[in-house]
């Protein structure tokens, strides 16, 4: 293990190549004339890096949203390890970003990030989800988000896109034309970053984060023809709504449909589900997702959730190439989520409670292997691939999700019956659980 060349998270970001400038102009603004994009912006006037940028996460079309929102200035932007292993480390630093992996507390991402606003004076970008909505709604929002920009202490700025995510949702990643338009608004100055706690720069926030692609396409009635438009749809909805069966679904051409019982659901242009025998459970696809988080909230209450499989594992340790681990063990109960294997040689046992593990990084058919979950540590990165279980990962992550909220609100009630002396006290105590 001690050959094994990991990502360097103590380096200092680099101020983005003005290279940057002719990519913009060559590639993303013609992509964003073609989706016919608008955006608004309130309360922008005069507004100079450095400031925050917080970004709602649909697709990989957001990058071009970004690039096309913010100019002429550049940004510095948090990126995920496996995107640096995607397109290459040196370019990836060479154009500003930040590396991280997902939903681990970094000890470095503050430092870095200062260092942008500081030395650097740039806008600094971060996708406070983490990671893609699966069903174009508000995705996991971290807790400490309010945190994190008061502990910066600039200008706040919410860049929220419509039409990202029906173009080309995640578990489908056929590409749609659909026109995009976005709102960004300066929603906190550096004074009122001083002024407020903690826990209102959080509510602020999160409610200039709220959004609904699917209920956005319905309201504007955009019509999305395409022959596959529920291809993959068994992926995010895989219980069905009729017979409680789980893993028996089938999204196939414009139909979702369940082996076990034969229901049927026809996905309309405008984003709908509508049952062919017209018994209807839900018409609008967030609530369905939402029923299904609910359904195992209600499992990890009662202490009825459990999930195991074998795994094929593989290991990220650096951006340069995924390693093969070989076959593995992955337990998901009530009490946190355990994996069991051997990597590079030695036996691993990784064992992370919820208040460890905020959310599961979720890949469909990633890199044409299957579809993984990442459990990441500081220094290490496990790409799981469960093998008997079909669309397994989605209620994984739902679960560790679920599992982080109810502790991590039993946290917060301690922390006020402690009364601790001001807010932002509360907030460290907070990220520290």
């Amino acid at each position: 293990m001690e050959n094994i060349k990991r990502f360097d998270f103590q380096k200092k970001p680099r101020k983005t190549s003005r290279i940057m400038y002719v990519i913009i102009l060559l590639v993303c603004f013609p992509r964003m004339l073609w989706h016919r994009f608008k955006l608004k912006k309130i309360n922008m006037k005069g507004l100079k890096p450095p400031y925050l940028c917080l970004c709602n996460h649909a697709s990989e079309i957001d990058f071009y949203i970004l690039f096309k929102s913010i100019f002429p200035h550049l940004s510095n932007y948090v990126v995920a390890i496996d995107g640096f292993h995607d397109h290459g480390e040196w370019i990836m630093r060479f154009f500003g970003s930040i590396g991280k992996r997902k939903f681990t507390r970094d000890p470095y991402l503050l430092k870095n990030l200062r260092y942008c606003a500081d030395n650097l004076k740039s806008v600094i970008t971060i996708y406070p989800e983490a990671r893609y909505t699966f069903d174009g709604t508000t995705s996991y929002f971290s807790p400490t988000t309010g945190m994190l920009a008061k502990r910066l202490g600039i200008p706040v700025v919410v860049l929220n896109s419509r039409g990202n995510f029906v173009s080309c949702p995640q578990w489908n990643k056929e590409f749609k034309f659909c026109r995009i338009e976005a709102s960004m608004e300066q929603i906190l100055t550096a004074e009122q970053l001083r002024e407020h706690p903690v826990d209102k720069i959080n509510e602020l926030i999160k409610l200039r984060f709220v959004y609904d692609d699917f209920a956005w396409q319905r309201k504007e009635q955009i019509k999305i023809n395409h022959p596959r438009r529920a291809q993959g749809l068994n992926r995010i909805l895989y219980k069905c709504s009729s017979c409680m069966t789980e893993g028996e679904m089938h999204g196939e051409g414009t139909t979702l449909t369940c082996a076990k019982c034969g229901k049927t659901w026809e996905m309309s242009e405008y984003g709908e589900l509508n049952a062919a025998d017209g018994k209807e459970t839900f018409t609008h696809i967030p609530d369905w997702y939402r029923w299904e988080r609910e359904c195992v909230r209600e499992e990890l209450i009662n202490g009825t959730y459990y999930f195991e499989d074998e795994i094929m594992v593989e290991t990220l340790p650096g951006a340069k190439k995924f390693l093969k681990q070989g076959i593995g063990k992955i337990v998901q109960t009530c009490d946190g989520l355990t994996i069991d294997c051997v990597a590079y040689g030695e036996p691993v046992h990784l064992f992370l409670p919820p208040l460890m593990l905020e959310s599961l990084h979720v890949e469909f058919n990633y890199r044409k292997i299957g579809d993984c979950c990442d459990v990441s540590t500081l220094d290490e990165s496990y790409w799981c691939y469960p093998k008997n279980h079909r669309d397994a990962v989605m209620k994984m992550a739902l679960a560790a999700e679920e599992s982080f909220m109810l502790a991590y609100n039993k946290v917060i009630e301690k922390r006020r019956a402690a009364r601790f002396g001001s807010p932002l006290d509360e907030a460290e105590a907070q990220a520290q659980a």
